[in-house]
């Protein structure tokens, strides 16, 4: 229509009557709402009475093809600001404090500890800046562990981002069936032996693992056999390696632990030795979860050739050892009791610590170490480097000894 928007009263009732039965519908929207306006100031709407209001209202509708309330608003926002323009979309969003380079750091140090819970990585960011002067990792340092999730779950993160043998039960009566009682004290450890799986009949390497029951220092050493041949050295090179002294030494029924020459070699260590009771299955548990959440994460449940033994043995001794007790946090449980009187185990994010960390921090810490070995000896050790430094050196070794076992591994490779 030529003129649309300059139509008398008469003109616009005769349009309304006679297109009673037909749809309109508008252009583009900037082409409608110019229009309106228009129409509204040829119209002088505000100066018309309530039925010519109503009138010219209708027309618009009619016009256009909007809805009466949506004429409505456009009207009210005509007569505000004199124009009747789109308002742009406003949606609400929350400031953005995580840049994406902070997501790929975050994904950096997951990469290099295989991402650890969300406590343990919280207090490794904070580490990373405040212990170890690491400035890019400023704002991920007060990062809360529920954020730190929700990171992962992020598009950005995403883009950066076997065999068992059951333990065989043995009759021998070497040592005290009962669970060690340290009182706070360190040297009590907790050990077992994970096997690497078999191949064809031959057998795969053999696990060590011992941890500390009250700081949870962990030494893991490698056996090609299970003998007490191949046991006993490395029994005694992992003892040695404890910053404190051995108290005792805590094992299940198995025969490679409960049998002479173990017991001969705790007796001459003056180490008390217990064994698991039967149908008490905590009496283990804390080298058991650790059997998972560091050999099994680390090593996987493929085959692993006896013949591999020494070199896993000579990366654990000097790599993985110290990053486990140096740089990798490990949850501390608060137990508390509830009214019925059953104990209850809380991981509070300020409870997560290094074992280094928490043996510092037990009373007179200085004094349960061996002799020859002080504070300050252990300081240096863990400043040497930060603790996404050592997991990524750790990851470079144990990437190198991995692909030499796979190489010379007698599996087809379509089994791997």
């Amino acid at each position: 229509m030529q003129n649309a928007e300059a139509l008398t009263p008469e003109q616009i009732s005769q349009f309304l009557q006679g297109s009673s039965g037909v749809e309109f519908a508008g252009q583009k929207r900037q082409e409608v709402y110019a229009w309106i306006e228009r129409t509204l100031v040829a119209q002088e709407y505000h100066k018309q009475r309530k039925k010519r209001r109503g009138l010219i209202r209708a027309y618009l509708a009619k016009a256009t093809g909007l809805s009466l309330p949506q004429i409505t608003r456009l009207i009210r926002r005509y007569a505000a600001t004199g124009k009747v323009e789109g308002q742009p979309c406003r949606k609400h969003r929350f400031p953005v404090k995580y840049t994406e380079a902070d997501v790929r750091l975050l994904a950096e140090v997951d990469r290099a500890h295989e991402r650890l819970s969300g406590p343990a990585t919280r207090r490794i960011l904070q580490r990373e800046y405040e212990q170890f002067g690491k400035q890019e990792y400023g704002r991920l340092a007060g990062i809360s562990v529920a954020h730190l999730y929700n990171l992962r779950q992020s598009a950005g993160y995403r883009k950066h981002a076997a065999v068992f043998e059951a333990t065989r039960p043995s009759r021998v009566a070497i040592g005290e069936r009962r669970r060690p009682d340290p009182q706070g004290r360190p040297g009590y450890l907790r050990v077992d032996t994970v096997h690497q799986g078999d191949w064809d009949g031959a057998k795969g390497v053999y696990h060590i693992n011992a941890v500390d029951t009250v700081t949870q220092w962990q030494v893991v050493g490698c056996a090609s056999k299970i003998s007490e041949q191949y046991l006993i050295p490395v029994l005694e090179a992992m003892l040695h390696q404890f910053p404190f002294r051995i108290l005792g030494f805590h094992a299940d029924n198995g025969s490679e632990y409960v049998n002479h020459r173990v017991a001969k070699l705790l007796e001459k260590l003056l180490i008390e030795f217990t064994k698991s009771r039967p149908n008490r299955s905590q009496d283990n548990a804390l080298v058991e979860g650790k059997n998972g959440a560091i050999i099994r994460k680390h090593m996987g449940y493929g085959h692993i050739a006896s013949a591999h033994a020494e070199a896993l043995q000579k990366f654990y001794t000097a790599h993985l050892n110290p990053y486990l007790n140096y740089h990798r946090p490990c949850g501390f449980a608060t137990v508390e009791w509830d009214a019925r009187g059953k104990r209850k185990r809380r991981y509070r994010a300020k409870d997560y610590a290094t074992p280094y960390e928490k043996l510092k921090g037990l009373p007179e810490a200085a004094h349960h170490l061996k002799a020859g070995i002080g504070l300050a000896q252990l300081d240096t050790l863990a400043g040497a480097m930060s603790d996404t430094e050592c997991a990524r050196k750790v990851m470079a070794a144990k990437a190198k000894l991995l692909a030499r076992a796979k190489s010379e591994s007698p599996i087809p490779p379509r089994f791997l």
